[in-house]
């Protein structure tokens, strides 16, 4: 099932790419949440757990979530710091929060950048069923480096990106 609906995920992410337009399920979902989006706008699947990243596939996890186009990790801790660290390096934020999440969820973080540059909590809009519940997520702190690498993408595009 996980995969099936990142494919789904995917697809809409990569004709928004190509049209510029959202999906009517994300555009239904952005209205509802009543903000506006600016600037660079992702559309990624996402991954919710207690707590990952315990048990012998860190890496292989991160990696594999990454390949099916996530972007981010929610959870209320992690299990390790390597399973964190695998994230940041394929890109993906590692969000701490007590927000409840249900499949099929669609949530909203405006403004990514400022708050990872700035340290600051991330909003969350979680849209369920045509409602939109407010939350917030946090990140612990991150080294100038990780931050640069999530905002990069990779830690290849990181290295890449340094010559």
């Amino acid at each position: 099932e996980y995969v099936g609906r990142c494919k789904v995920v995917k697809k809409e992410a990569d004709d928004y790419l190509a049209s510029g337009v959202f999906s009517e399920e994300v555009a239904d979902a952005v209205k509802v949440s009543g903000l506006t989006l600016k600037g660079d706008t992702l559309i990624t699947s996402a991954i919710y757990a207690v707590k990952p990243g315990d048990g012998s596939a860190r890496e292989q996890a991160a990696s594999c979530q990454r390949v099916l186009g996530a972007g981010a990790n929610f959870a209320v801790e992690y299990a390790t710091k390597r399973y964190r660290s695998n994230l940041i390096n394929w890109g993906m934020i590692p969000y701490l929060t007590q927000a409840n999440f249900e499949v099929g969820d669609i949530v909203i973080v405006p403004d990514v950048k400022e708050s990872l540059l700035a340290d600051k909590p991330f909003a969350l809009y979680i849209v369920r069923g045509g409602k939109v519940i407010k939350d917030t997520a946090y990140v612990d702190k991150l080294t100038d480096d990780e931050k640069t690498i999530i905002k990069d993408g990779c830690l290849i595009n990181y290295y890449a990106n340094k010559k």
